[in-house]
């Protein structure tokens, strides 16, 4: 699932390309994927209007248009919104289809159809079901060591786990909760609570460090992940231990291992992060 650093980059990617353009025409090929909220129809109510700003809430894309109105963005696990020319190849997955001012086309495809989209009035929007469970924004200045400690405070719960809930944080995942718990050199599956202070000001760092990372990679790419323009990202380069279980610590050359706490796969060094 795209996460924090991928999501932002698809925004950062559309604003650069999309910002300002006038939508032409809709044409939704999956009806199940373009809910249309307080609206009649979904093609309807965003023909004609402008794109004035895209914005990011966690793993949320948030398309900000005339006349008040929001289109909420989710891409799930396989889900693309890219902006390209009308004559590229119609891909299999396509399900919604902007005609832009341009002449271009914003196109949303998703192969497993679990993100969508969903027309929102901009003051019913703090009110979405999603947006309005999420927790602090992580590179936000909201988010501090002193937070941390908040939020693990007595907990027993894992740490892995707790980090990785959306109520909490908004937008980390799994790749970059992995990535930062190595970087803080913290067991995933250490009691949240037991995390003195010297370590939840490292955690604090590797998260926003892992995150800013990704973000100048333009996001993590192994399967279905690309940015706006389709282009892949490049921060699977810079991975120290999401997806090399078995391989060579780049720190101290023990293999990394792997385990799985709260259904989730973690992987870390046992030498560089110690015990659980």
């Amino acid at each position: 699932m795209p996460e924090l650093p991928e999501v932002e980059t698809v925004r950062q990617s559309l604003e650069k390309k999309a910002k300002g353009l006038t939508i032409i025409e809709v044409t939704v090929h999956t009806p199940q994927v373009a809910r249309a909220g307080a609206f009649a129809d979904f093609a309807s109510a965003l023909q004609g209007l402008k794109f004035l700003d895209f914005e990011r809430r966690g793993k949320y894309l948030v398309a900000v248009l005339e006349k008040g109105i929001r289109l909420v963005v989710h891409l799930r696990m396989t889900g693309r919104w890219v902006y390209c020319a009308p004559e590229a190849p119609l891909a299999k997955h396509t399900h919604v289809v902007f005609r832009l001012s341009d002449g271009n086309e914003l196109r949303f495809t998703d192969v497993r159809r679990f993100g969508g989209m969903e027309i929102v009035l901009a003051e019913a929007l703090e009110a979405h079901s999603g947006l309005a469970k999420l927790g602090v924004e992580p590179l936000s200045e909201g988010f501090s060591p002193e937070y941390l400690g908040e939020i693990t405070r007595n907990k027993k719960a894992r740490i892995k786990p707790l980090i990785l809930d959306q109520s909490k944080l908004a937008g980390l995942g799994n790749i970059y909760a992995d990535e930062a718990l190595f970087l803080a050199g913290i067991h995933p599956g250490r009691e949240a609570g037991t995390l003195s202070q010297e370590e939840l000001k490292r955690l604090h760092l590797a998260i926003r460090h892992v995150l800013e990372e990704g973000i100048a990679n333009k996001g993590t790419s192994f399967r279905d992940y690309v940015d706006g323009e389709g282009r892949q990202g490049q921060n699977q380069l810079s991975l120290k231990v999401y997806g090399r279980s078995g391989l060579e610590c780049v720190t101290c050359g023990m293999p990394l291992a792997k385990l799985r706490i709260g259904g989730r796969s973690s992987v870390y060094c046992p030498n560089c992060q110690g015990g659980s």
